[in-house]
């Protein structure tokens, strides 16, 4: 792979990630609408990537953001403390008592199970990140000064406001500039997008960040929604994934953005919300298209972040070297154990996922 990536030593941290953290709340087995107790988690498709490269895999992470300055946001931020990633970057927004003029976002989520669907309901309008604007942060000191090896930032923050958009392209443009290696989830989600826009938008935006980006990160409605590439051998639900299809659609987004060096993808049919079909695909210029351990009917308990820890695991072999065929194992077994316990973001050893990804199974380990 073509990849250069900065020298350990020259830099404070190993990953920067720039998004949106909320509180989520989880009602456990119930569902959110007779729910008397939730369980109270922090999460962010941008910042679970990064915790999970620092607390599944040892590595030196911080977080890009902003909150707004309550005990809510305090909250937040003993959350992400365990998390383990630097707060420094943390930006504080003062609190107007009653969340008028900006608060921090909550997100409701059921697990789901069986026949029953998991269910997301997202209260963060007017949050403190999202009114995040070009120059609020110093990107040359962080990349610069300080050192950075990896920027991970995606579809879900550049979806927030028009401002965020602007930022994620402030933060792709400086990191490429000081040679840090910029990767980027689609991560298309309809919801933010349906009132700036919709799809022609997040088309619009995506496609102006894209030609900033490293390694690309999405599944199937990611590739078409956000960048416009279509694929075939998916039915109308898509359930159905034929594979080769689906490698040639990466490899028609590789020929359209050079700089691409690797693209990243999970492979998922939903038999219910706790079985799924798991795999993954990765691409480098290479080696082409390579393919994970497929695990059919994997057990789910929670499959938020699923595709976070697919994205931690990926980088992580990235940052390490190994070959891609390693690197896509590594982030599918990430992927399918974190799915096994509750919460946004992993509960995973490094041990595990090479044990995983090598082809260990699930006996008791004693």
């Amino acid at each position: 792979m073509t990849l250069t990536i900065r020298p350990a030593d020259q830099c404070r941290y190993d990953v920067v990630a720039l998004g949106e953290v909320m509180l989520r709340l989880d009602p456990g087995e119930g569902r959110i609408r007779t729910a008397r107790s939730f369980r109270v988690w922090e999460g962010g498709g941008e910042y679970n990537v990064a915790r999970g490269l620092r607390r599944a895999f040892g590595l030196r992470g911080a977080i890009v953001t902003a909150l707004a300055d309550n005990e809510v946001g305090r909250l937040v931020e003993d959350l992400m403390l365990t998390g383990g990633l630097d707060t420094t970057f943390v930006r504080w927004v003062p609190y107007d008592g009653i969340g008028r003029s900006v608060r921090n976002g909550l997100n409701f989520t059921e697990r789901g199970f069986g026949v029953r669907g998991a269910v997301g309901v997202s209260d963060r309008g007017g949050t403190a990140v999202s009114q995040l604007r070009p120059g609020d942060v110093d990107w040359d000191h962080l990349f610069g000064d300080l050192g950075v090896r990896w920027l991970h930032t995606g579809g879900i923050f550049a979806a927030l406001s028009e401002t965020t958009a602007q930022v994620a392209l402030e933060a792709v443009t400086a990191a490429r500039r000081h040679g840090t290696v910029v990767s980027y989830d689609l991560n298309y989600r309809p919801s933010l997008w349906q009132a700036i826009g919709g799809q022609a938008t997040a088309r619009e935006v995506n496609r102006a960040i894209a030609g900033h980006v490293d390694v690309m990160i999405g599944n199937e409605e990611d590739f078409t929604a956000a960048l416009g590439f279509e694929v075939d051998g998916v039915d109308e639900h898509l359930r159905d994934l034929d594979v080769a299809s689906f490698a040639a659609m990466i490899e028609r987004a590789a020929a359209a953005y050079p700089n691409f060096q690797v693209i990243g993808t999970t492979l998922r049919t939903v038999h219910s919300a706790s079985i799924n079909d798991w795999g993954a695909l990765a691409w480098s210029r290479d080696t082409g298209v390579v393919q994970a351990t497929h695990r059919q009917r994997l057990e789910i308990l929670d499959r938020v972040g699923g595709g976070d820890s697919f994205a931690s695991g990926l980088i992580y072999g990235l940052l390490e070297g190994v070959p891609l065929q390693t690197a896509v194992e590594y982030g599918a077994a990430h992927g399918a154990l974190a799915m096994t316990t509750p919460g946004d973001t992993t509960m995973v050893t490094k041990a595990e996922v090479l044990k995983l990804a090598r082809g260990g199974s699930a006996r008791v380990d004693r």
